[in-house]
């Protein structure tokens, strides 16, 4: 008769060695004393020792050979918590390992490791650092941009030399699916770079997702992520729902503030990374998803990582191309470009023809904007609807209207300026205002048109936007003397 409790431990030890022979990370089992007592047949080919050989050894053996460096198997027995560690193998192999260890009655007896090569996420990160630097040195040796060239792509302004390295990389990587990490300070336009790159990538017709993860409570972030089945918990929908993750198949998925996300979801997020599979809540049945991800932060995650925050085999996942959006106060040439094309957004909700007075323009330049472009559209739009006339002026910090007075008085004087023969104007009989100022921004526009050969230099001249110009020369039926 069979004792069924030999039974069981036999089914055990086929059930472990099942789990170790078909492992796809490399696994260590250890016992208190450091000695190997099983590993994973893929282990071999990262740490240079046949499989019968690890296992006739101990940690402390292959640390002190240089086999591996160092151990986090040591680093569990010595501390008893679990630990996580970025290990140099003797093969020139860089893995991260992570460890747990096994109790029975309170007692240390076992040390599970297991680890990940990274060694391909290595060397694709160091091709696009040589990648960035051979282009930077490629610009400061051929490359002067042309005027032509100041122009905006999508919703980027790419005036400045440093965003048009930014976007010469992004277009490099874009028919990649390698995962980009946007870095940069609050408002510098990350979302907008990704929303460029999924258009520049080949996935450009499929959705783009973007998800705040500091905008999603913890207590939903699974089901809003993962998506549910019907009736998988109190509320839930009875035709169950899709999650992020699944709306992004075929697609961009953009996780902004990554840095937010839960600890407790940051190894699910891993494991969908690199299976490329998910379940749903309640479900027992796992979909396979395909997409590109970008993800962004304001914050520095490697001391997020030293405060145990946010894991380290993720943050490596994360940083394969990273990409840092300089602030604004360090790329002003950006500036007029950004304002004009606000102003511009916003003349077109409201359906009116704002212009920013002159004196405006020395304000704008000038400011550190702290808050980057995201300041700087809501100080426009402010200005823009605090403006009584067509005009909006600016008087210190202190925002205010110009008026249409004030830029009568500045256009009369670039008149006379271009036409030394212009005279002072007055109402004809029966004339309203309105008809005069038209009449006298006609004869500007007719007099400036004849000496400028571009609208982009009109604009620069009137201190208006280059739409703005077609429009006024649209209306009044003028074209360019060139």
């Amino acid at each position: 008769m069979t004792d069924p409790m030999k039974a069981e431990d036999a089914a055990a030890q086929l059930t472990l060695e099942t789990l170790i022979q078909t492992a796809q990370d490399h696994l260590f089992i250890v016992d208190r004393d450091g000695h190997i007592l099983d590993v994973s047949p893929g282990s071999a080919a990262v740490y240079g020792l046949r499989r019968d050989e690890l296992r006739a050894t101990t940690v402390q053996a292959l640390q002190a050979s240089g086999v591996l460096s160092p151990s986090v198997s040591l680093e569990v027995i010595r501390t008893g918590q679990p630990a996580q560690i970025m290990q140099r193998t003797g093969t020139g192999r860089q893995v991260i390992a992570e460890a747990f260890p096994v109790y029975a009655d309170g007692e240390l007896i076992r040390v599970i490791s297991r680890s990940r090569d990274l060694t391909d996420l290595q060397l694709l990160q160091d091709e696009y650092a040589l990648l960035q630097r051979r282009f930077a040195e490629h610009l400061k040796r051929h490359h002067e941009p042309a005027a032509d060239e100041e122009d905006s792509v999508g919703e980027l302004v790419v005036k400045s030399r440093i965003m048009r390295e930014m976007v010469y990389l992004l277009k490099r990587s874009a028919p990649t699916d390698a995962t980009v990490l946007m870095l940069g300070e609050s408002g510098v336009g990350k979302t907008a770079f990704a929303r460029q790159l999924h258009r520049w990538s080949r996935r450009g017709e499929g959705n783009f997702v973007d998800v705040n993860c500091a905008a999603i409570p913890e207590s939903l972030f699974e089901s809003e992520m993962f998506g549910y089945q019907p009736g998988a918990f109190s509320g839930a929908s009875r035709q169950g729902k899709a999650g992020l993750l699944e709306q992004a198949h075929g697609g961009t998925l953009f996780l902004d503030e990554i840095g937010e996300l839960p600890l407790s979801m940051q190894s699910k997020l891993l494991k969908v990374i690199q299976d490329g599979s998910l379940t749903r809540l309640g479900d027992t049945r796992s979909r396979q998803v395909d997409f590109r991800l970008v993800v962004a932060t304001n914050q520095d995650l490697i001391r997020r990582v030293e405060e145990g925050t946010f894991r380290l085999d993720l943050y490596y996942r994360l940083n394969v191309i990273p990409v840092t959006l300089p602030p604004l106060r360090e790329r002003r040439e950006d500036i007029r470009g950004l304002a004009e094309r606000h102003l511009e957004r916003l003349n077109h909700r409201y359906d009116q023809d704002k212009v920013l007075h002159p004196g405006a323009w020395a304000e704008l330049m000038s400011n550190d904007w702290p808050g980057n472009i995201r300041e700087l559209e809501n100080w426009l739009e402010r200005a823009w609807l605090s403006a009584e006339g067509n005009v909006i002026g600016a008087s210190g910090s202190k925002l205010s209207a110009a008026g249409d007075d004030a830029f009568a008085a500045e256009s009369e004087v670039a008149e006379v300026s271009e036409n030394p023969q212009a005279h002072e104007t007055v109402l004809a009989p029966e004339q309203s205002l309105k008809a005069a100022m038209e009449a006298h921004e006609r004869g500007i526009l007719e007099a400036l048109a004849a000496t400028h050969r571009t609208t982009y230099a009109l604009a620069a001249r009137l201190s208006i936007s280059q739409p703005s110009v077609v429009r006024k020369l649209k209306r009044h039926r003028i074209r360019l003397g060139f």
